[in-house]
């Protein structure tokens, strides 16, 4: 059972630094500042962050002109979801 917590906690643990850090990037991209690298959006995302990756893309509008996050955010999110369930249900 405390494992499942943990993996629940990091999952959602995860998507919020996803989410933050689209509104971080898109603060730097009105200010012209020093951007976040894509790479890490995408190395998030693939570890889990997907989701609140894509929402904080929709929330601020920000990097939706880009076909890879318009399409490959979704898709990590169904990758991420089926590998949460797989984790849970056939690990555990």
């Amino acid at each position: 059972m405390e494992d499942l917590s943990s993996i629940i906690l990091y999952f959602i643990g995860v998507n919020i630094v996803g989410f933050v850090l689209m509104y971080i990037d898109k603060q730097k991209a009105i200010k012209q500042k020093y951007r976040i690298p894509e790479r890490t959006f995408w190395a998030l995302a693939v570890l889990g962050s997907s989701i609140g990756t894509y929402i904080g893309m929709n929330t601020f509008r920000h990097k939706t002109k880009h076909t890879s996050f318009v399409i490959g955010m979704p898709l990590l999110i169904v990758v991420n979801i089926v590998s949460l369930f797989y984790i849970l249900f056939f690990m555990s």
